[in-house]
């Protein structure tokens, strides 16, 4: 028998709360045994709707010894996030004196928690898409989940685009093949697209329930004290470093957000530096530092008793820091979900404001800032797609469910299609599946390594030995990352503290007694040695800031939208907002030497100087699908005349640079059409070497390269050199192997978004071209110069370089010049 439905009420009422309706619509529909999404502002009080419908629902008046078997499975994109969501779901057991336990299953979960959880999972386990799935093939899986009722996917947004998301898709289908009844419920607080999102989460149907949207988010920039008239990205940001600590030392708490590691890394020490009594008071924290120094950071800021935390996306989604005042952003968000994301940890809390600052690293993010402001207004939230067909993560789905008690293929394809992803999978891609786990397909037969799971007399399919199940239980996931070398401080005696990780192509560029920065100090190498590099301190003043891949985050197509609208008002003579009107030097000198970009044209520009022929395009599609056209551009325009072409690109535009002349006005329209896009864009991209890249990946998540036992972990070289094997392998003797296709298909849709280039070509055939022949480089121009010299020159030269070229530009601006 359910419990009172009054027991949700009494906990609000016992604290003067009153529930929102959205939360009452959830406890009713959770009552009715439907499932659903909930849509609504962060720190809106999603969480306390679900958790309480489960209980109104599901919990029972029982003071046994024992607590309630498995009841609710909590889904959470991140490790970091399941210890906080654990203590915030206990309060409301521990007030209405439930017999319910909570425990936490992840990467950081203790041997002896795991030997706990095996003998009887809690009545509530928070747990991520792999650890669900190693649960799953566990032999009495079916038993340890048999009293389960409902599962809750928390922050779903960051799992519907991604393969995460299609792992965890499969492994909802498996549990509710087993309890056909179970209630699955989303949450979420950025979507742009919440019928797609809950048809993925949701095949069968469900409610969409959408929250309290009327947080208020405050959104204000951080205006520089001089605006450059020749802006280039691609520095840390650093000029704003004495407004950006007056802004902390006025906020009682606040987390300064960074888009990569390294930049967290020279902002904490800049930090320190500048303020050396903040010792102490502030932090850092990204996903490489050690779990117990990521631990104490995130306990510190709960607790209040630090000032403010440089931080990553590590600190991005839904852990509760209620002390946290403020965010300021450094650099732009990219994307207005990120932007929403990042501002809703201040005021985390209903009734309480969210305020983001954000800080320009150089003068055009000025008119990025009034944009996110504009569109954040507008509700113009990014849409995500799930992944369709992702043979890799099939492949380890089939050897994952071979493992314990085994599948029967009919059952499991049933189960497979029921899926979003997998909906469409044709039986000959089901057979082949099965053919790869059982034989490795038509080039592996002769390896036993890949002969995985064998189809036994009584009509199962089960893994073959239990060393091929041990490895394959140690590959489950699809988070491919560079290999990662851990860091430690040099001791004689061994064992020194741990202090990260870093990936192992950085380390492989310092030699003993280079210095790098770390975990906001300054260290030295002294030797690497089994995937581990020992270090101690160092007192030189500069050293290398380690790097991680990842860095780049492609402009949003919403928010170049929003920002071209900016600079189309610019155009007819209205700056509204104090970034635009602080910027308006620059963009009124753009005007002058050329021309503003606008909703109705498209902006070209040329300049012939002592390098060759330049042209400059500026379709603000983003990095990736600017990389795209400016390479489809230059190869159709070189197979007309014979050209040699350079590209330099950026989240605006693109250059291409060439030793000699070329009529743009004519070749344009003709190298921007549609016709025969998918031929001439992998024509004109080195697409096999990115396949290859990508195949990498998809190589390590279908199992075909297994990355070492924990003690004996295999480098980056020998992994690429296993992949790049198969590769070749698949390539010459396996042409039709799905894997090969999944690489091509990956590489268009993800690395050069061919449907955003698509979409982005018939959208400039319809915009009037303003070809501008400039004398000398305007802002935009001189943006992408400097992204081009930035691949041959190195930091000082390059800094010696622009130094140069904004004095002599500067000078003639001054002297009013027009081209």
């Amino acid at each position: 028998m359910p419990a009172s439905p009054d027991l949700a009420n009494a906990w609000f009422a016992a604290r003067g709360w009153q529930p929102f309706a959205f939360q009452r619509q959830v406890w009713a529909a959770v009552e009715r045994g439907e499932s659903g999404l909930v849509h609504a502002s962060t720190g809106a009080g999603k969480t306390y709707a679900v958790w309480l419908a489960a209980l109104r629902a599901f919990a029972k008046a029982d003071t046994g010894k024992q607590p309630a078997p498995l009841q609710v499975l909590w889904i959470t994109p991140m490790r970091a996030l399941a210890a906080d969501t654990a203590r915030a779901l206990q309060p409301p057991l521990d007030a209405l004196g439930l017999n319910w336990s909570v425990g936490v299953r992840s990467g950081d979960t203790s041997a002896a928690e795991r030997a706990r959880q095996a003998r009887r999972l809690p009545s509530t386990l928070v747990t991520t898409p792999e650890s669900l799935t190693l649960l799953l093939t566990r032999e009495h899986a079916v038993q340890d989940f048999a009293s389960l009722r409902m599962v809750v996917v928390d922050e779903w947004h960051e799992l519907l685009g991604n393969k995460r998301g299609v792992q965890l898709q499969l492994a909802l289908a498996r549990l509710r093949r087993w309890h056909p009844g179970l209630v699955v419920w989303g949450l979420s607080a950025t979507l742009g697209n919440l019928q797609h999102a809950r048809e993925v989460l949701l095949p069968a149907g469900g409610a969409l329930v959408t929250g309290r949207q009327d947080k208020r988010l405050q959104v204000d920039t951080l205006l520089p004290e001089a605006i450059e008239r020749f802006p280039w990205a691609g520095h840390m940001g650093l000029k704003m470093l004495a407004q950006v600590s007056a802004e902390i030392d006025a906020s009682s708490s606040c987390l300064v957000f960074t888009n990569t590691r390294a930049q967290a890394e020279l902002w904490y020490q800049a930090l320190l530096e500048q303020r050396p009594d903040w010792a102490g008071l502030i932090a850092l924290h990204h996903a490489s530092l050690a779990r117990q120094t990521r631990d104490w950071v995130e306990r510190s800021l709960k607790q209040g008793t630090l000032k403010a935390v440089i931080c990553t996306s590590s600190l991005d989604l839904g852990v509760d820091f209620l002390p946290v005042e403020r965010v300021l952003q450094i650099g732009s968000a990219k994307g207005i979900a990120r932007l929403m994301q990042r501002a809703g940890r201040s005021g985390h809390a209903p009734g309480r404001a969210s305020r983001i600052t954000l800080v320009p690293t150089h003068s055009l993010e000025l008119v990025e800032a009034a944009a996110a402001r504009h569109a954040l207004a507008a509700g113009q939230i990014e849409a995500r797609q799930s992944p369709r067909l992702s043979m890799d993560v099939l492949v380890q789905h089939l050897v994952s469910m071979a493992l314990g008690s085994g599948f029967r293929p009919a059952e499991l394809l049933a189960e497979v299609r029921s899926t979003w992803a997998f909906r469409d999978l044709r039986d000959s891609q089901w057979q082949w599946a099965l053919d790869f786990v059982c034989h490795g397909g038509t080039s592996l037969t002769a390896y036993p390594d890949y002969q995985r799971v064998h189809a036994h007399p009584d009509g199962l399919w089960r893994v073959a030995s239990e060393r091929l199940a041990r490895r394959h239980r140690m590959g489950i996931g699809t988070i491919v990352s560079e290999a990662s070398i851990a860091l430690k401080y040099w001791s004689k005696g061994g064992g020194g503290k741990s202090l990260g990780s870093v990936e192992e192509a950085f380390i492989a560029r310092l030699r003993p007694g280079d210095t790098l920065v770390f975990a906001g100090r300054v260290l030295e190498l002294v030797r690497v040695e089994n995937m581990t590099a020992y270090v101690r301190r160092s007192t030189a003043r500069k050293a290398a800031v380690a790097r991680w891949n990842g860095g780049r985050m492609p402009l949003s197509s919403e928010l170049a939208d929003a920002l071209v609208e900016q600079l189309d008002a610019a155009a007819h003579g209205h700056f509204n907002g104090p970034e635009m009107r602080a910027v308006r030097p620059l963009l009124a000198l753009q005007q002058a030497w050329s021309a503003l970009p606008t909703q109705g044209t498209l902006l070209a520009e040329t300049l012939t100087s002592r390098q060759g022929s330049h042209l400059f395009l500026y379709p603000f599609a983003g990095r990736m699908a600017n990389l795209g056209l400016a390479s489809l551009v230059a190869w159709r325009v070189s197979r007309e005349q014979p050209l040699s072409v350079s590209i330099a690109v950026s989240d605006y535009g693109f250059e291409l640079l060439s030793p000699s002349a070329v009529d743009w006005a004519t070749c344009l329209p003709m190298a921007l059409s549609t016709d025969n896009l998918l031929e001439d864009v992998l024509a004109s991209l080195n697409a096999g070497e990115m396949a290859l890249r990508r195949f990498r990946e998809i190589a390590q998540i279908a199992g075909l390269v297994f990355g070492g036992y924990p003690a004996a972990q295999k480098s980056t070289r020998q992994i690429q050199a296993s992949s790049g094997l198969f590769y070749e392998v698949f390539r010459k003797h396996d042409a039709d192997n799905l894997l090969l296709g999944q690489a091509r298909d990956e590489v268009l849709r993800e690395e050069l978004e061919i449907e955003r280039l698509h979409r982005q070509l018939l959208k400039m055939s319809a915009l009037r071209l303003d070809l501008q022949a400039l004398r000398r480089p305007g802002p935009l121009a001189f943006a992408l110069l400097v992204e081009g010299m930035r691949e041959t020159l190195s930091t000082e030269k390059l800094a010696d370089r622009i130094a140069r070229m904004v004095a002599d530009l500067e000078k003639v601006a001054n002297n009013n010049t027009k081209a």
